[in-house]
């Protein structure tokens, strides 16, 4: 009899530590459910889940060109407001006669920097670009018309879902700005 009853008796102590054992290795997964689940609804609960992108263009500067220049660079802040990244695709100015592009800047051993056209660059939900002779900028043909400081040039940036943004840009003096 004190056999059996020793025998149950270790039964019970394994049935607990299994049972111990599941409830821990489950705890886990639950723990990490409800973590996401907190950072979701928080993510929701300032509305910023699944909205469209809002793309706002500002700060447009144009450099002006040296003489006998065939092109210079454009810079623009663009500001993504919503929920959902978009891309830049495309930028047209109104006067220019020619393709303005997208450039970025790249370097090569040596510290030698050249400009490589890119198709397309992408600004995240809630966050900036900030276009700058070390990064993102922008390519415009000089046109034959004589710029000088203060003028304004008429930009459109076409992005693949909030569409077109209108947006100014005043031509500087390339020697009075700083971009850091």
């Amino acid at each position: 009899m004190r056999w059996l009853t020793d025998r149950v008796s270790a039964l019970g102590r394994a049935d607990r530590r299994r049972l111990r054992d599941g409830a821990l290795a489950a705890l886990v997964p639950v723990a990490a459910c409800s973590v996401t689940l907190g950072a979701l609804t928080t993510w929701v609960g300032t509305g910023r889940a699944g909205t469209p992108a809002r793309v706002d263009v500002v700060h447009g500067l144009v450099l002006l060109p040296s003489e006998g220049a065939a092109e210079t660079a454009a810079f623009f802040d663009i500001t993504n407001d919503g929920g959902s990244a978009d891309t830049l695709v495309r930028v047209m100015a109104r006067g220019v006669s020619g393709e303005v592009t997208l450039s970025q800047h790249r370097m090569r051993q040596g510290n030698a920097a050249y400009r490589s056209e890119i198709d397309s660059v992408s600004v995240a939900g809630g966050d900036t670009l900030v276009m700058s002779p070390n990064g993102v900028d922008l390519t415009v043909p000089v046109s034959s018309g004589r710029w000088q400081v203060g003028d304004l040039l008429t930009f459109t940036l076409e992005f693949r879902h909030g569409g077109r943004v209108t947006a100014r840009a005043v031509v500087v003096r390339p020697g009075g700005l700083s971009f850091e």
